[in-house]
């Protein structure tokens, strides 16, 4: 979607296929009578017998008469007027973005009326119709010889409306930044391990910091042996690949303080070392790197947008593989804090890598931390695929973050950590902390493990484990990764930056 305009008269636009939302009791909606007349009066009873349906996200597509400037109209329904939120609303573009690429439209034009209610303005369609046309649209190309390239992509959206032009552009431009970030947060975490290496990972960040003039730090193993990360060392010791330690510094204000640390576990592939996964939970591995993914979408964004509020993205990256020097249940090491680590799985790494991402963050000035990592099953089995887990130690910090989750509508579910949990990971005969306390509550001991290493700053960690990959097709794309966080991460940023403006 490269192109917009504002036109507020259907006959002086063409495009390929021009979308209607249509609410419950459409004929409420400010112009629906002068757009049955022009485009066919054959509407409420189409509407009637249902081969035009209100139901929610639900599409149907019709051609159109020769004397419109349009080759066919997508219809969704919308439902109850009334219970039209933000989300929703992003969902039913999400349902249009996917037909729209079955239709393989190069121009779309959207009527903004419909899909305004008490709670949506027309700038809150354009901005969610942008992020949720591109969302529902998105495919990984993947690597297929035959025919894999999509024909044409979307390349002018028209918004059929009388609002003030400049703040719907305006409003589509930020949603469109969004919808492109996740996507390339989806591509991160849909790219086999052969492909996605930790190298390969630093290279996308480099041209990230190129791109939006972020100031970039990449450690590799010999770095990180002289400053003594023996966490990430030990899960990189069974790999051929060199392991990399992102650092992305976006400045905001002439001061280096106040600063945002974002944290990602970029585990590029996991067979558990020798804590060895079964052959089923192997497939999928690659995709070990979502937290990162998420960072590096969300600093996407915040390299676009601006916003007045210093970041710190620190990533580790490695993969964890099998070999004569892997390190294995009952080794010890010490981490870039100085706490020493006794090793009871080898399959819990990613506690491990972030243990000296977190650290280096806050050596590096971080004030607030927020670690996103596919991290434990236990997400899973305590709270399923749709919802993401969190923990923290300061309950101020995270209710600022849930004002962003709520935004976006990127669910997510707090659950404790305790004094008795923190009792349990550091419980070892040898060392200061164990990474595997046992499967019981093995969320909280796996996110808890990271919060050893934020100590007093304020802290968020965030398992998305279940979130971050898709079995099948859902609201907002197809199966895959989700890139999710990538958006609640950079509203929390923007959020952040408007609280400091208004002290």
């Amino acid at each position: 979607m490269q192109t917009i305009i504002v036109e507020p008269d259907f006959s002086k636009v063409t495009a390929d296929v021009l979308v209607i939302g249509v609410p419950e009791h459409p004929e409420n909606s400010e112009g629906w009578e002068a757009f049955v007349n022009s485009f066919s009066t054959r509407l409420p009873e189409w509407l009637k017998t249902g081969d035009v349906k209100t139901d929610f996200k639900e599409i149907v597509k019709m051609p159109t008469f020769e004397q419109t400037g349009y080759e066919r109209v997508i219809f969704v329904g919308l439902g109850a007027r009334k219970e039209l939120t933000e989300e929703r609303l992003r969902q039913a573009f999400a349902a249009v973005g996917k037909a729209l690429a079955d239709a393989k439209a190069s121009s779309v034009a959207v009527w903004t009326v419909p899909f305004t209610s008490d709670a949506l303005t027309c700038e809150d369609v354009a901005y969610v119709a942008a992020e949720g046309i591109q969302l529902g649209a998105y495919a990984f190309e993947g690597y297929k010889t035959n025919s894999n390239a999509r024909d044409v992509s979307i390349e002018t959206i028209t918004f059929l409306s009388a609002y003030d032009p400049d703040a719907l552009k305006a409003a589509f431009e930020v949603g469109k930044v969004y919808g492109h970030a996740v996507c390339e947060a989806r591509n991160l975490v849909n790219m086999p391990p052969n492909l996605l290496t930790a190298a390969k990972m630093a290279d996308y960040a480099r041209n990230l910091a190129e791109q939006y003039d972020f100031d970039i730090e990449v450690l590799g193993k010999r770095e990180m042996e002289e400053l003594g990360m023996g966490a990430i060392l030990a899960v990189n010791q069974g790999s051929k690949e060199e392991p990399q330690l992102i650092v992305l510094k976006y400045a905001a204000t002439e001061q280096w303080g106040n600063v945002v640390g974002l944290v990602g576990k970029g585990i590029t592939y996991d067979t558990g070392g020798y804590s060895l996964k079964p052959r089923e939970s192997m497939v999928g591995m690659k995709g070990d790197m979502g937290g990162a993914a998420a960072v590096l979408g969300a600093m996407t964004i915040i390299g676009e947008l601006r916003p007045a509020q210093n970041v710190i993205a620190v990533i580790a990256s490695t993969d964890n593989m099998i070999s004569g020097d892997a390190f294995k249940p009952d080794d010890v090491v010490t981490s870039l804090s100085g706490k020493t680590i006794e090793v009871l799985n080898t399959d819990a790494e990613g506690r491990l890598v972030l243990a000296d991402a977190v650290t280096y963050a806050k050596q590096s000035g971080a004030n607030y931390l927020i670690d996103v990592a596919t991290l434990t099953g236990g997400v899973i089995v305590a709270l399923g695929n749709d919802k993401t887990g969190a923990l923290t130690n300061d309950e101020a910090f995270f209710e600022q973050f849930m004002h962003a989750s709520i935004e976006t509508g990127e669910f997510v579910w707090r659950l404790p950590l305790t004094e008795s949990d923190k009792k349990r990971i550091r419980k070892s005969d040898i060392a200061d902390l164990n990474n595997s306390p046992g499967r019981d509550g093995h969320m909280i001991f796996g996110g808890g493990f990271v919060g050893e290493f934020a100590e007093d700053t304020p802290w968020i960690h965030l398992d998305i484990a279940g979130t971050s990959d898709a079995a099948a097709a859902h609201a907002l794309g197809p199966k895959g990764g989700t890139g999710v966080m990538a958006r609640t991460l950079a509203t929390f940023v923007e959020l952040m930056a408007v609280e400091t403006e208004e002290d």
